[in-house]
C-alpha cells in the first residue's frame, strides 16, 4: 500500500509542472491610499500564486502574504510631497471645478509622484543593482516615465488601469475609442450622448490628446533620461505593452470593445466579509430602522468640509429614524445627532455586507462603487473629482442610484433623496441584479489576473496578442492618406472634366464664329 502511494506521488510530481516563481516589479507610487489598495490586491494575488514580488509605493505592506516572497521599496517621503501639493491648493471639495483645472492638478500631482520616486535613493539602489525582472507591472496613471523601467529590467510591460478603458492608454494598445460613443473619463455623459454632449467629449478628447502628446510625454520623457541609466526613449516605452489590467466590469461600466491583450478584472479587490469589531456589529444588528453608511472615502476627508454642507448633512442626519454610520476623521464633530455614530476608520466592505445598511452616500470613487455593487447597496452619491462624476452618473443610468451635485447639496435635498431611495424598492432591486452579474464569472477576478500575468511570461510577452494598429501612422489608422487620395482622384477628375467641357465650350463657339464668317 505504501509503495502505490510512493508511485502516486512520483507520478504527480513528474507531469506537475512547478511553479517557479516568477519575479514581477509593481510600480505604484502615488500616495493615494485607492491606488495602493488597487496595486497591493494584485501583487499579493501573484505573491500568493508563489511569485517573487517587489512593490514600490509609500505605504508598507502589514499583511505580507502567506506564500511566494514579497518585498517593499517604500517611498517615505512621497506622502509629505502630496500634502505639500493639497496644502497649495484650495479644498479638494472645491478645486476640481472643471476639466482643465483637473488636468493641471494631475499633471502637477504625476510630475511630482515620478520624479520622487525615479531619484529615491532606495529606487536608484534598485535601477543599479543589475536585478532583472520578468514583469513589471505600471499604474496607468500620468506616471509614463516608469514605463521606461521595464526596458532597463528586461522584463515584459503590464499595465494597470485603475478604471475603465480611456483615453489616456487607448491609443498605446490600438483599441478604438471614438468621441461619438466612448465618454471622457473626466466627464459625467450618458451612454447614448446627444450633438452637444457629443461635441464637448469631442473637444475634451481633442484637449486630453495635446496634453499628453505636448506636455505630459515630453516632461515624462526628461525624467527617464535623466534617472534610467541606457534609457529608452519614451515613445519606444509608451507601446511596448504586453497586457492590459482594467479594474472594470459590465456591471458597472457601459460594455467597451477592447483589443485581445486588455482584460477586465473590476472587483478582484474584494475579498469575502470579515467578523465586524463588537462595538460595530452591536450597533448595526441593533439598528432596526436600518443604518445610513456615509463615507468620502481616502482622499477626501469629510472633516474638511466648508461649514454650510457639514450643518446640511447635520440636519437632515437628525432627523431620521435610521441610524447613521459616518466616516469622520476627528475626534468630536459639533452638534452631532443621538443617531449618528462615527468612526475615524471604518472597515466598509464588511460595513457594505451587512443586511441593514439601507444606503451608501459616497463621493462615487471606484472602489466604493464596486464594493457597493458587489454587496448590493443602492447609493446617493455626491462626486467631487476625477471619475467619481462618470461613476456617479453610471449608478443613476443603471437605476441603483442618485446622483447629488456637490454645490447642490442641502438639508432638503439630501432628505429627499434619501426618502426616495429608502423608500422606493427598484433601488435595491437594481443594485442586487448588479450584484449578480458582478459575481456570475467562471473564475475569480484576482484569478483571472494572475492567469493573464502568468500567460504573458510563459509566451514571452504574447506579441500574438498585438494589433496591426501599432504599426500605423497615425494618420494610417485615420486613413487619412487613403481619404487623401480619394479627393485627390475625384478633384483631378472634375478637374480633367472642368477642363474637357470647357475645350468643347470653346470649339463650338469657335466653329459658330467660322461659320457666321
Amino acid at each position: 500500500m505504501n509503495a502505490r502511494v510512493l508511485y502516486c506521488v512520483f507520478v504527480c510530481l513528474l507531469f506537475t509542472r512547478p511553479n517557479d516563481g516568477s519575479r514581477i516589479l509593481g510600480v505604484f507610487p502615488l500616495a493615494a491610499p485607492s491606488h495602493y489598495f488597487l496595486g497591493q490586491a494584485l501583487l499579493k494575488g501573484l505573491a500568493e500564486a508563489g511569485h517573487d514580488v517587489t512593490m514600490i509605493s509609500p505605504f508598507p505592506n502589514k499583511e505580507p502574504p502567506k506564500n511566494g516572497t514579497w518585498r517593499d521599496i517604500v517611498l517615505e517621503d512621497m506622502m509629505k510631497e502630496m500634502q505639500k501639493i493639497f496644502s497649495s491648493e484650495r479644498s479638494l471639495f472645491h478645486m476640481m471645478t472643471s476639466v482643465l483645472t483637473t488636468t493641471l492638478f494631475l499633471n502637477k500631482m504625476c510630475n511630482m509622484a515620478t520624479e520622487k520616486t525615479l531619484s529615491d535613493p532606495k529606487v536608484q539602489e534598485l535601477i543599479k543593482s543589475g536585478e532583472t525582472f520578468d514583469v513589471v507591472i505600471v499604474s496607468q496613471f500620468g506616471i509614463e516615465a516608469m514605463k521606461g523601467l521595464a526596458n532597463h529590467f528586461n522584463a515584459h510591460q503590464i499595465l494597470f488601469s485603475n478604471t475603465a478603458a480611456n483615453s489616456w492608454f487607448n491609443h498605446l494598445v490600438g483599441n478604438p475609442s471614438l468621441p461619438s460613443f466612448h465618454p471622457e473619463l473626466l466627464l459625467a455623459l450618458p451612454r447614448r450622448m446627444n450633438f452637444l454632449q457629443r461635441l464637448e467629449n469631442a473637444l475634451t478628447k481633442f484637449m486630453t490628446v495635446l496634453n499628453l502628446h505636448l506636455y505630459v510625454y515630453p516632461k515624462q520623457n526628461e525624467m527617464i533620461q535623466k534617472y534610467i541609466p541606457n534609457p529608452v526613449d519614451l515613445n519606444d516605452a509608451l507601446y511596448n505593452v504586453s497586457l492590459v489590467l482594467i479594474n472594470s466590469h459590465v456591471s458597472i461600466f457601459n460594455p467597451q470593445p477592447s483589443v485581445p491583450c486588455m482584460v477586465d478584472i473590476g472587483g478582484f479587490h474584494i475579498s469575502p466579509p470579515k467578523k465586524l469589531p463588537d462595538d460595530l456589529q452591536k450597533y448595526l444588528d441593533n439598528a432596526k430602522e436600518g443604518v445610513i453608511y456615509f463615507s468620502m472615502g481616502s482622499n477626501l476627508k469629510s472633516s474638511q468640509l466648508p461649514e454650510e454642507k457639514r450643518e446640511a448633512l447635520l440636519k437632515a442626519f437628525g432627523k431620521r429614524k435610521e441610524q447613521v454610520l459616518w466616516k469622520w476623521e476627528e475626534d468630536v464633530l459639533p452638534g452631532k445627532p443621538a443617531n449618528v455614530k462615527l468612526g475615524k476608520w471604518l472597515p466598509q466592505q464588511d460595513i457594505l455586507a451587512h443586511p441593514n445598511v439601507k444606503v451608501f452616500i459616497t463621493h462615487g470613487g471606484l472602489l466604493s462603487t464596486t464594493e457597493t455593487v458587489y454587496h448590493g447597496v443602492p447609493v446617493v452619491a455626491i462626486p467631487i473629482l476625477g471619475d467619481q462624476k462618470m461613476n456617479a452618473k453610471g449608478a443613476e443610468d443603471n437605476g441603483y442610484g442618485i446622483v447629488l451635485p456637490f454645490d447642490e447639496l442641502s438639508e432638503e435635498k439630501l432628505t429627499s433623496f434619501l426618502d426616495e431611495i429608502i423608500e422606493n424598492p427598484k433601488y435595491r432591486e437594481n443594485v442586487k441584479e448588479r450584484s449578480r452579474i458582478m459575481k456570475d464569472r467562471q473564475v475569480s477576478p484576482i484569478q483571472t489576473a494572475v492567469y493573464w500575468v502568468e500567460y504573458v511570461i510563459r509566451h514571452n510577452g504574447a506579441k500574438h496578442l498585438r494589433v496591426a494598429y501599432l504599426d500605423l501612422a497615425w494618420y494610417e489608422y485615420y486613413l487619412l492618406d487613403v481619404f487623401a487620395f480619394i479627393f485627390a482622384v475625384i478633384f483631378g477628375a472634375i478637374l480633367v472634366m472642368k477642363k474637357a467641357c470647357t475645350f468643347l465650350c470653346r470649339s463650338k463657339i469657335n466653329k459658330r464664329k467660322v461659320k457666321t464668317n
